[in-house]
């Protein structure tokens, strides 16, 4: 499977949701006993990291959702972040997803 490369963005003090469609060469991507790990970091070298909640919503037709809650995004400081979504089952990673984040400061709060 290629790595897909979405960027995202995520406001401060907001909600945050993205589901994710995966696909192989036969057009769908089986996610029975997968788990998902999906970290932000300001570079990839960076020690710190901001984790999302993964979790997978259709097992058969590859979707898999990546979120966090308004309480975690309230103190993530506006700029630009790498991310990546890793899967995992017996033993095997797959790397499936990768892009940048644009944190930005809501306005209303």
């Amino acid at each position: 499977m290629a790595v897909y490369t979405s960027n995202i963005i995520i406001y401060t003090g907001t909600d945050f949701e993205q589901v994710f469609v995966l696909a192989d060469e036969s057009g769908h991507f089986e996610l029975n006993g997968y788990t998902g790990i999906a970290k932000m970091k300001r570079t990839g070298s960076s020690l710190t990291s901001t984790s999302f909640t993964t979790t997978v919503t259709d097992i058969f037709n590859g979707k898999i959702k990546i979120a966090l809650t308004a309480l975690e995004t309230r103190d993530l400081t506006p700029g630009r972040y790498l991310y990546d979504l890793v899967l995992y089952k017996n033993g095997q990673t797959l790397k499936v997803v990768e892009g940048e984040v644009i944190v930005k400061k809501s306005v209303t709060r």
